[in-house]
């Protein structure tokens, strides 16, 4: 056999052993990511459990959220007619202006902390 021949022979060797340790560490990697996967449909698993046991309630609270919802312009209908009807206009006297604390104007530093410019 030739020099040629054992160089073909040791190169297609080399080439097997690397595509076997290539497996391997790919083998590995693929290992971990089904136990994560396992693990994760066991979470999901549990939250759709989780998430039977309030379905029932949910169906509640939505029919009262209908509800409220449905009486929302009733309500607000009433309101306006017991502020309007509760209104008080004094015709004779009209206020002297706007009232000021005795301490003159209070600054707050809220603007300030978020960078907006109070001048």
């Amino acid at each position: 056999m030739s020099g040629l021949a054992w160089w073909s022979v040791i190169d297609i060797a080399a080439l097997i052993a690397g595509l076997a340790v290539y497996l391997f560490i790919v083998g590995g990697q693929l290992t971990r990511v089904a136990g994560n996967l396992e693990e994760a449909a066991a979470l999901v698993w549990k939250i759709k459990k989780d998430a039977e046991a309030i379905e029932p309630g949910l169906k509640g609270i939505n029919t009262t959220g209908r509800v409220v919802a449905g009486a929302l312009p009733l309500l607000y209908g009433m309101g306006e007619g017991i502020v309007a009807g509760a209104t008080f206009v004094h015709a004779d006297h009209e206020a002297d202006g706007v009232n000021r604390p005795a301490m003159g104007t209070r600054r707050t530093r809220l603007m300030e902390a978020v960078g907006a410019d109070v001048d």
